[in-house]
């Protein structure tokens, strides 16, 4: 096997090894203010049955997942950055958080089973991923869901990976787009729209 592709969130912090830190305590200060962090789990919680299993794709510090596992559901964060998982650990307990990359993902191998009602890939992560690995993501997502289950992964322009490769790579990985948004409160995306929000099942 080859040398693993670091992803571009992992050469940021290589750069900068204040980053994470910097993020964790960025999201802790939101959150003691009173800001809304929590809108991509609400629309999540929204698609689910009580106590679902979801998985939180790219959990960072934790705050979506938290807020699902608060709802009822049963959550597994997975995230490349071990500070990040440390400070969902500190902060969310609850949880499962766990340090991996998505390129790799075979929980089952880690003894998590594979049948997600949802996995959420919230907060432009699919954009820190390696250009080379973003279908190795998008297939271990489609391998990991339910039958039935649903993936949603949000991002905005400008940032690296056009909006048509990533309903190519999709599709190439074994999804479906089954919905477009441009926002996490459900405003319909558009050809202009800066954002996108994607509900995706298995083709």
């Amino acid at each position: 096997m080859g040398e693993r592709i670091r992803s571009q969130w992992e050469e940021i912090t290589a750069a900068d090894p204040e980053h994470s830190t910097w993020y964790v305590q960025r999201f802790r200060a939101m959150a003691e203010q009173g800001d809304d962090i929590v809108g991509e789990a609400r629309l999540i919680d929204a698609m689910l049955d009580r106590e679902s299993r979801v998985l939180d794709a790219g959990c960072g510090p934790g705050r979506v997942g938290a807020h699902l596992h608060e709802a009822g559901h049963t959550v597994v964060g997975v995230d490349v950055d071990p500070v990040l998982i440390a400070a969902a650990e500190q902060d969310h307990p609850g949880p499962t958080w766990l340090i991996g990359d998505l390129a790799e993902l075979d929980l089952p191998a880690r003894g998590v089973p594979a049948d997600f009602d949802a996995i959420v890939c919230a907060g432009n992560v699919v954009t820190f991923l390696a250009p080379q690995t973003r279908r190795a993501v998008l297939t271990g997502f489609a391998r990991h869901l339910a039958p039935d289950g649903r993936a949603v992964v949000g991002f905005g322009a400008e940032r690296g990976y056009d909006f048509d490769e990533f309903f190519a790579d999709a599709e190439a990985s074994g999804l479906t787009v089954d919905l477009r948004l441009s926002t996490w409160d459900l405003r319909p995306f558009t050809p202009a729209s800066g954002f996108l929000v994607a509900v995706l099942s298995r083709a």
